[in-house]
C-alpha cells in the first residue's frame, strides 16, 4: 500500500490524463470572496473556481459505480495529491469511476463547500450515460475536513429541482453511500478540529448545524468509517458519534477503529486490513464485482 500511495500519481500519469472540468460552467451562483491564483505547496489553496476531474474505470473492470472524492485540508487547502490521487487509483482498480472534486474553500462562507459537493454529485448523475455509470450508485469518499464535507452532503440533501433549466440541477444530491476516513464530524468544542471550524464558519453560531452526528436520519446513506484511536488532530470520538447516530437510525454502517495511525494517510498505510473490509462492503452495495 505504501508503494501505491507514493506511486499513484506517477502511475496515473502514464495513462492519458483527464482534463479538469469547470463544476459551474456558467459561473458559480455564489462567491467565497477569494481572488488571485491558486497556491500549490503539496496541497491547493486559495481555490475560488471549483473543478472536477473524471477518472473513468477501465472498461474491462467497470462496475458502473462512481465516487466523488473529497480530500481534506482543514477547509484551508485541498490535499489532492496526498488524499486524492491514491484513492483514485484504488477506486479504478476496483472498477469504480473516480470524480476528483477540487472544491472552493469556504473562507468562512459556510455554504460554499457543500454547494460544490452537491453540484459534483448532481453533475455525476447528469453525465451517467456518457461516463458509463449507474446514477443510482454514486457515492462520496471524504478525508478529515473532506470527511466533514462528505458527511454534510450525506445528511443534508435534496431530490433536485425538476423545473430547472439546468439539467444538472434537476438531479438529486443524496449520495448512495459514503466512505469517511478520519473525518471531522462534530463542531462541538470537546471534540472539534478547531482549524476546520474556524475556516468553515468563523464566529458564526452554526455549531449544531454543522455537527453532523446530530443530522443523521433514516434517509442517511450507508456509511463506511475509518479512524485511529491515537488521532490527536481529529479525535476518534468524531467517527464514534457518527456511527452511533447511524446505528440509532438503523442506517447500515461499518466502523473500523485502529490502535495506531495518527491523523492522515498513515492510518490506511499502516493498517492495510481495511482494504478487504471495504471491498466486502462495496460488494454488498453492488459497487464491485
Amino acid at each position: 500500500m505504501a508503494a501505491l500511495i507514493l506511486g499513484a500519481a506517477a502511475a496515473l500519469g502514464a495513462e492519458p490524463t483527464p482534463e479538469p472540468q469547470l463544476l459551474w460552467p456558467n459561473g458559480a451562483p455564489d462567491s467565497n470572496g477569494l481572488e488571485g491564483p491558486e497556491t500549490v505547496e503539496g496541497c491547493i489553496g486559495n481555490i475560488s473556481i471549483p473543478t472536477i476531474t473524471v477518472y473513468k474505470a477501465p472498461a474491462e473492470k467497470a462496475t458502473g459505480a462512481a465516487v466523488v472524492v473529497m480530500p481534506g485540508g482543514s477547509y484551508r487547502v485541498v490535499c489532492v495529491e496526498v488524499e486524492g490521487m491514491p484513492i483514485v487509483r484504488e477506486l479504478n482498480e476496483r472498477g469504480i469511476t473516480a470524480v476528483m472534486l477540487t472544491y472552493r474553500l469556504p473562507n468562512q462562507n459556510h455554504l460554499i463547500p457543500a454547494n460544490d459537493a452537491r453540484r459534483a454529485i448532481r453533475t455525476t448523475r447528469a453525465n451517467a450515460a456518457e461516463w458509463g455509470i449507474d446514477p443510482k450508485r454514486v457515492g462520496v469518499w471524504g478525508f478529515s475536513a473532506g470527511g466533514h464535507l462528505a458527511s454534510t452532503v450525506s445528511t443534508v440533501f435534496d431530490a433536485g429541482n425538476p423545473a430547472s433549466e439546468d439539467p444538472v440541477e434537476r438531479m438529486g444530491s443524496r449520495p448512495d453511500f459514503s466512505v469517511l476516513f478520519y473525518p471531522v464530524i462534530s463542531m462541538k468544542k470537546e471534540i472539534v478540529h478547531k482549524g476546520s471550524r474556524q475556516n468553515l464558519m468563523g464566529k458564526e453560531a452554526l455549531i449544531e448545524r454543522y455537527s453532523n452526528e446530530l443530522r443523521v436520519t433514516p434517509e442517511t446513506p450507508p456509511c463506511f468509517l475509518l479512524h485511529s484511536s491515537d488521532d490527536s488532530v481529529v479525535p476518534v470520538e468524531n467517527s464514534l458519534r457518527f456511527y452511533e447516530a447511524l446505528v440509532a437510525n438503523k442506517v447500515p454502517a461499518t466502523c473500523l477503529i485502529f490502535e495506531e495511525g495518527g491523523h492522515g494517510p498513515d492510518v490506511f498505510i499502516m493498517n492495510p486490513s481495511w482494504e478487504g473490509s471495504l471491498d466486502a462492503w462495496l460488494k454488498k452495495r453492488g459497487c464491485m464485482k
